[in-house]
């Protein structure tokens, strides 16, 4: 049966190629982005519709995830995808304004675009969320630091909202891949290129989003490695806290304690 689903950075990057993979599967799609020419050149070429949208201003995804919703009929898949790099450290180079332009992209946009999408997904009868995070939502990442937080916080907010949203037939994870053929390479390919680094081809990252829109797995963080198939990244849990005596309480981690 065919889905209706909204992607976000649609112009380029995993947001196209998984904007085109769903068409091809016979999927409906409204893709959004900032980038009015690009966007609208993917929608013409694969058959979907586009709609501007600045996720890291509340209003707007709102109103474009209402208008999606209207346009398909129903949401079924939300891929909130839209993302930048930094260019900024938290030292000497800081630069407030580029910061607050990375976290307003890179984690308002997933926190609106989930609120957003809830609703639209709860009259559907449950639905799927794929947030794209990255490697350096795993790691470290000391190359860009800011990077590293807002997507160490994609993953967190994920992992929190899986179990959350499970009842509602709403599965939420996120995609984290190492790097990519996409934009936010662009500064580094020099250095990957002359390190022997593979990278990743865009159309794997594409298959990988939608095995994880197909998946049941939900509040999981989806890693990609190159020449790697896509796997649940499973986290170790940490030391759960002991009673007076030194025997273990009650857990309280969804992940379960390392046994002390």
């Amino acid at each position: 049966m065919s889905k209706s689903a909204l992607v976000t950075g649609g112009a380029s990057g995993f947001g196209k190629e998984v904007a085109r993979q769903l068409v091809r599967r016979g999927d409906s799609v409204v893709l959004c982005d900032v980038d009015d020419a690009g966007g609208q050149a993917v929608a013409d070429e694969i058959g979907a519709t586009y709609l501007h949208c600045d996720v890291s201003d509340f209003e707007q995804v709102v109103a474009t995830t209402e208008a999606a919703e209207q346009a398909l009929g129903g949401l079924d898949l939300v891929f909130l995808n839209a993302g930048i790099s930094t260019g900024c450290g938290v030292a000497d180079d800081f630069d407030v304004v580029k910061y607050r332009r990375a976290m307003g992209i890179n984690l308002d946009g997933v926190v609106y675009g989930v609120h957003a999408a809830i609703p639209a997904l709860r009259r559907r009868g449950g639905g799927s969320i794929v947030a794209t995070a990255s490697m350096a939502g795993l790691t470290g990442t000391p190359f860009d630091p800011v990077y590293g937080a807002n997507k160490h916080a994609v993953v967190g907010l994920v992992r929190a909202l899986g179990p959350a949203l499970a009842p509602q037939g709403i599965t939420v994870n996120a995609f984290c891949p190492g790097f990519a053929e996409t934009k936010i390479i662009t500064d580094l390919r020099e250095h990957l290129v002359s390190t022997g680094t593979p990278i990743i081809p865009v159309e794997k990252a594409g298959e990988s989003v939608l095995e994880a829109f197909d998946s049941s797995e939900t509040g999981q963080a989806w890693l990609l490695q190159a020449g790697r198939d896509v796997m649940v990244y499973r986290f170790r849990g940490i030391p759960g806290p002991l009673q007076d005596d030194g025997t273990p309480a009650a857990a309280a981690d969804p992940d379960g304690p390392v046994k002390p």
